[in-house]
């Protein structure tokens, strides 16, 4: 297994396999329908314009795993050093330790790029989640109640952040 920076052109159809995958049969993300190619295009463009990574788990062979990404938490100037992180596994390579590794590397690039907050926003009741947060030192910063409503249940998302060293010198504006 090897860790990469993803490109529309070689990744977009195996991240969109992974979310339509996780959209249509979980709660980790609060879609209805799944998304399209003209989808992953923005994705990717808003990734490129905003400097956020898109770090990818490849098999000897190419194939993608898993992904992680971050980006802008709020779009307001004073959140610049905040962004809202994702990691998605394929379902057949969950529970060896890929979602872990991909944050540690998200968490890395934070830091580079000099971000002070990572949250996360985690369904509440995927306690896999919610534990892989926390062995990496994320903390719970609250729960909306029945924020979201999805196979005829509504749904708890429970906000968990990360808190960074960085940056060395913040500045306003």
């Amino acid at each position: 297994m090897q860790l990469i920076a993803c490109t529309h052109d070689a990744h977009a159809q195996a991240i969109l396999n992974i979310l339509n995958h996780a959209i249509v049969t979980s709660t980790a993300l609060y879609d209805y329908q799944p998304r399209s190619l003209t989808n992953m295009r923005i994705w990717f463009d808003a990734k490129a314009a905003g400097g956020f990574p898109v770090i990818g788990a490849v098999d000897e062979a190419g194939t993608l795993l898993g992904f992680a990404s971050y980006g802008t938490w709020r779009a307001f100037p004073a959140y610049k050093y905040s962004v809202e992180h994702s990691v998605y596994v394929r379902e057949d390579q969950r529970g060896k330790g890929l979602a872990r590794l991909l944050m540690q590397a998200l968490i890395d690039a934070a830091r580079a790029q000099g971000k002070h907050v990572m949250v996360g926003a985690i369904d509440a009741a995927n306690a896999g989640s919610i534990a892989l947060h926390e062995k990496l030192g994320f903390t719970p910063a609250g729960t909306v109640r029945q924020a979201g409503f999805k196979f005829g249940r509504w749904l708890d998302v429970a906000f968990y952040q990360l808190i960074l060293d960085t940056p060395a010198q913040p500045l306003d504006g």
